[in-house]
């Protein structure tokens, strides 16, 4: 058995056995990742869609992700490879690739406009070791490198991965620690940890995901675009943020897509308070 520090809930994984994201598991008394170099999703996309709006707007990025996560959100849309059911089989059919392989190919794509390589689609950081790997061959290949995560990962894992990383978008899900806790099983401390320090050594950007009855307050929305404006005013940049409309899915079917209106509505709120503010999925 040994314990994962990957994020707040350290898992004591037992031998052959994985932990609660799914993708790590314990190998002769060590914890490793299960789903190193094994990747169930692979696009070059615009860098809008991450998403990213102040960072090489225009350009594309090879976008790929593994499986495995260490949240339960109940409307996730690649719940598929995040924590399905068949996740034994997402693994035996998700292609092997190497750190170097992986470089080589998002520098061949740098004629389509290509910029580097995005860890997307599943949490990235819950196989951080091949995310670092890989970062530093792209590094040492002149592009870039972006995350997208769901920021509950541990101060330790960040600070190694941070020299190589270039942007990330981040979720804040919500403000709420009941929410977090109780829908999402995760940590809404450690995301903000997160996210303070993460905005001190690369581009950031924020996303949340408005849900009719549960985040879609104009109390809430002012209290994460505050939280944003003094996180920027503290650390001298102007922190974008995406607010982005709900649709049902996965086991969260029971009430309707995001008003398109009151969208548009909240990101008005916070545009009161921050300089970018952007709608999404609308």
């Amino acid at each position: 058995m040994a314990r994962c520090n990957v994020c707040f809930r350290n898992c004591e994984i037992k031998e052959g056995e994985v932990g609660f994201c799914l993708a790590r598991t314990c190998l002769y008394g060590k914890v490793v990742p299960e789903n190193y170099g094994r990747i169930s999703s692979i696009s070059l996309d615009p860098i809008e869609k991450k998403p990213l709006k102040h960072f090489h707007p225009g350009s594309q990025i090879l976008s790929v992700g593994s499986y495995g996560c260490n949240l339960r959100c109940p409307f996730c849309q690649n719940s598929d490879i995040s924590y399905s059911d068949n996740v034994e089989l997402v693994h035996r059919n998700a292609e092997n690739i190497t750190p170097d392989e992986l470089a080589i190919l998002a520098k061949s794509m740098i004629p389509k406009g290509n910029i580097g390589v995005a860890y997307t689609y599943n949490e990235p950081l819950i196989g951080y070791e091949f995310v670092l790997a890989t970062a530093r061959k792209v590094r040492d290949l002149g592009m870039k490198n972006v995350l997208v995560t769901n920021g509950c990962a541990s101060r330790e894992v960040l600070d190694e991965l941070l020299p190589y990383i270039d942007a990330m978008n981040i979720d804040l899900k919500s403000f709420s620690d009941d929410f977090y806790r109780n829908t999402l099983k995760g940590d809404k401390i450690m995301v903000l940890d997160f996210i303070e320090h993460a905005v001190k050594y690369c581009h950031i950007e924020i996303t949340t995901l408005i849900i009719p009855g549960i985040n879609d307050s104009p109390a809430e929305i002012t209290s994460i675009a505050e939280y944003l404006r003094d996180l920027s005013e503290y650390n001298s940049c102007d922190i974008p943020l995406h607010v982005t409309r709900f649709f049902p899915r996965y086991k969260m079917t029971d009430r309707p897509p995001t008003p398109i209106e009151t969208v548009y509505s909240l990101a008005d709120i916070a545009r009161g308070y921050l300089k970018h503010v952007h709608t999404g999925n609308c």
